[in-house]
């Protein structure tokens, strides 16, 4: 049987994992104002302050998971003291 505190610590631990996850497919994401022309295999930078997006919701979402399992993680070693 699982106690509580294992629970929350295996709970935060996947939830970190799936957030980790998403934070390195992240990483691999070119920004809004970056774009890619083949047939000159050239890089070009548009940028505009007003439109320039620099993370996806798939991050965003991905460092709120890493938080939350991280609070989880402390709070489980909290419940089994």
């Amino acid at each position: 049987m699982v106690t509580l505190a294992q629970g929350l610590r295996l709970v935060g631990a996947a939830l970190g994992a799936v957030g980790g996850a998403l934070v390195f497919v992240e990483f691999f994401q070119l920004p809004s104002y970056v774009s890619y022309q083949e047939e000159f295999d050239s890089y070009d930078l548009d940028i505009a302050p007003a439109t320039v997006t620099e993370h996806t919701t798939l991050g965003r979402v991905g460092s709120l998971l890493v938080s939350v399992g991280f609070a989880l993680l402390f709070l489980g070693e909290f419940v089994a003291l």
